[in-house]
């Protein structure tokens, strides 16, 4: 069994095995997934930006750079 410590501000640090097995570096996310009372699971966050797309619907009509500029100004 793989152990860490938490420390006083709530870290813990992975262990490299872990680390290794999750396939996740320095900066890398990860998200904490509830299986049930008192159980989580580890996951790695590696969605790619493509994922992204349809998240913001496009404005009705093309925004210009001379609107744009006028919304900075204001």
């Amino acid at each position: 069994m793989v152990t860490a410590t938490i420390t006083s501000k709530g870290q813990i640090t992975i262990p490299a095995k872990v680390r290794a097995s999750l396939g996740i570096a320095a900066g890398d996310r990860v998200e904490f997934i509830e299986l049930e009372k008192g159980q989580f699971a580890i996951i790695a966050s590696k969605h790619p930006v493509q994922d992204l797309k349809g998240l913001i619907r496009k404005p009705p009509k093309p925004v210009s750079i001379e609107d744009m500029n006028a919304a900075i100004t204001k």
